[in-house]
């Protein structure tokens, strides 16, 4: 795409420069005009003689509408006016306007009115882009005029969109058939449509200072589509960049931390009931097999385990720290464990971000930098790796061996995680508590998983993003080779930040998260069981080769549920061939049901069972 990238900093230059956020509808337009996104002739009129000009010069009818800096939502204060057809009607509407607005607001600034060519009705939607707190900059679709408020059919994807992506969009929301026209009306141009989008998030990306965008309505027909009102919102303050170590240096890290030859644990006891025993004797009663060193200033031997008064003591080389200390002495030994050329430190203590210590938190993390330490926490249970017998927390050992590796940003959660895990036999690799995340968190976790090869499924419990554009970048190349199943806490949107514009209040919507969820190949659960069930049977049962679903049900009732459940979660049920119908029917008594679902009935014997189970699983049509 040819775009004028110099008229848009002339624009935005001048609107920082005047110590204003919102840009003006002339304003607007100029931008829109630099990204090929196409608006209706239009003009600024500061009296209504000049008003009468303009619609003359752009062709009746017309629409009339207040320009404010003040009066954003437009129709809120009676100004907008639309179908004026005459002089005279645009002489009384300009009269009009500037009354509703000063009755509106009675200190608001106005510009003028803006005059503008009324097109033919069509389609409305919206289209608009969001800084969102966790994925950042965002492109919305849906439909427009006020059913965006109403119904918040919208969807998103990440900010730069691509055609394909744009066209995707489309598809996603409940009201997409729409789209495709509807008692009459002609489908709109979908690739037009698709364009628009492309245009406006390479527009955000390229201005990262344009915080909020709504194209609303546009309106989209066989033809193409236009913007009939462009909205654009800045945030000229200074962003400081997300920290990203490089990909090689995460692995480098995790891998060291997940997978450690050498532990430490800081804080180390003899005392029953300290969390510094009680993670000894889980490493121990765990079988770790690698070297152990406690550390505690006061003793000499901790558990049959020489004891040092510092990291800095002791001989060889250490991988990992595990910290059972008060919170105000981490940041020291933090240091020492960079001068230890330690990996990782895995911060148990609470005391930090979670009871409103920010500054003591910041400034573990800037130890932490500072000396080349990952920091795992604080303010969680600590972590398994079943496969190298490692159990450093303070709950009990885990011994059940498998492929499936969960995280939980919640303690409690983790307890339940555990607790499930253990009492279902369901073979783990790695359980791993994330607490505050101040600095290790999903998007870390993903990396080592996805070249680990005791890691076959990946289930986590989020309550927040940290980096939700990292993540997302990293989950879209992790699923296409291993299933990410995600439970996101706090589904509402009660926390989210009101806005000034149609796009903007969605911002930290969980719409957002779905939306960019499925962009990435992450399957979404919505309870903690489920998410549990998920992540217990996709180790185990292989994927479907197509969508073909059949019902093989002894009761009738159940086969209705089972098919409802089907529809529910968009799976298709299979048309059942002839010959494969058949075939059942040569098994099932007559009053038996054959079709999809398939009723074999209560009363028949085992025999009954066998024979059309294996009828259904060796046939190629049956997918699942």
């Amino acid at each position: 795409m040819n775009y004028d990238q110099a008229v848009v900093r002339e624009v935005l230059d001048s609107v920082k420069e005047s110590g204003r956020t919102a840009l003006s509808a002339a304003e607007a337009k100029r931008v829109a005009d630099a990204y090929q996104i196409p608006t209706p002739s239009e003009g600024l009129a500061t009296s209504a003689e000049q008003a009468v000009l303009l619609a003359n010069r752009v062709g009746y009818p017309v629409v009339m509408k207040i320009e404010s800096p003040d009066i954003l939502h437009k129709s809120d204060a009676g100004g907008v006016l639309t179908n004026l057809l005459d002089d005279a009607a645009v002489r009384t509407a300009y009269a009009s306007i500037l009354d509703n607005a000063k009755s509106f607001d009675a200190n608001a600034q106005i510009r003028g009115v803006q005059v503008q060519q009324q097109l033919p009705a069509a389609q409305e939607v919206i289209i608009g882009a969001i800084t969102d707190p966790a994925f950042g900059k965002l492109v919305a679709f849906g439909l427009g005029g006020v059913l965006v408020e109403i119904l918040k059919d919208v969807t998103f994807r990440l900010a730069p969109a691509s055609q394909s992506q744009a066209a995707g969009m489309l598809d996603d929301i409940a009201g997409s058939a729409i789209l495709n026209g509807v008692r009459g009306s002609p489908a709109v141009d979908r690739d037009v449509l698709a364009s628009l989008i492309e245009n406006v998030g390479a527009l955000v990306t390229d201005f990262p200072e344009i915080s909020e965008m709504d194209l609303n309505p546009v309106l989209a027909d066989a033809a193409g589509a236009t913007a009939v009102d462009v909205r654009i919102l800045c945030n000229f303050e200074a962003v400081q960049p997300r920290y990203r170590p490089p990909q090689d240096e995460i692995l480098s890290a995790m891998n060291r931390i997940m997978q450690p030859d050498a532990v430490a644990v800081i804080g180390a006891s003899a005392v029953d009931g300290k969390i510094g025993n009680s993670v000894m004797k889980n490493l121990i009663d765990g079988g770790y097999a690698g070297d152990l060193y406690p550390v505690h200033p006061k003793a000499d031997m901790i558990l049959d385990h020489p004891c040092y008064q510092s990291v800095l003591d002791v001989p060889g080389n250490i991988d990992i720290a595990i910290f059972c200390i008060p919170a105000q002495f981490v940041a020291g030994v933090i240091k020492e464990c960079g001068q230890k050329e330690i990996a990782g430190a895995i911060l148990i203590p609470s005391g930090f971000a979670e009871i409103g210590e920010h500054a003591l938190q910041d400034e573990i993390v800037k130890v932490a930098r500072e000396n080349n330490v990952r920091l795992m926490g604080p303010n969680i249970y600590g972590f398994y790796y079943t496969h190298k017998n490692l159990c450093a927390t303070f709950c009990t050992p885990y011994h059940e061996k498998g492929k499936v590796a969960l995280s939980s940003q919640s303690g409690g959660v983790g307890m339940a995680i555990i607790g499930f895990s253990r009492s279902a036999k369901m073979g783990v690799s790695a359980i791993v508590g994330l607490g505050n995340k101040s600095d290790i968190d999903e998007d870390d976790l993903l990396t080592f998983f996805e070249q680990d090869p005791n890691t076959e499924v990946i289930a986590m419990h989020v309550e927040d993003l940290k980096d939700g554009r990292a993540f997302a970048e990293v989950a879209e190349r992790v699923s296409k080779k291993k299933p990410i199943v995600m439970l996101k806490a706090g589904r509402t949107n009660s926390g989210a930040k009101a806005a000034k514009s149609h796009t903007g209040a969605l911002a930290g919507d969980d719409r957002v998260y779905d939306a960019v969820l499925r962009q990435c190949g992450v399957i979404r659960a919505k309870t903690l069981n489920d998410m549990l069930e998920f992540a217990r049977g996709l180790q185990v049962l292989p994927t479907p080769k197509g969508e073909n679903v059949l019902i093989l049900t002894g009761a009738g009732g159940s086969g209705v549920l089972l098919a409802d459940a089907c529809a529910d979660n968009d799976l298709t049920l299979m048309v059942m061939p002839d010959d494969l119908d058949a075939a059942y029917k040569a098994f099932i008594p007559p009053f038996g049901a054959s079709g999809n679902p398939v009723d074999i009935t209560g009363g028949e014997p085992p025999s009954t069972y066998r024979s059309t189970i294996d009828l259904s699983l060796n046939d190629e049509r049956v997918h699942a």
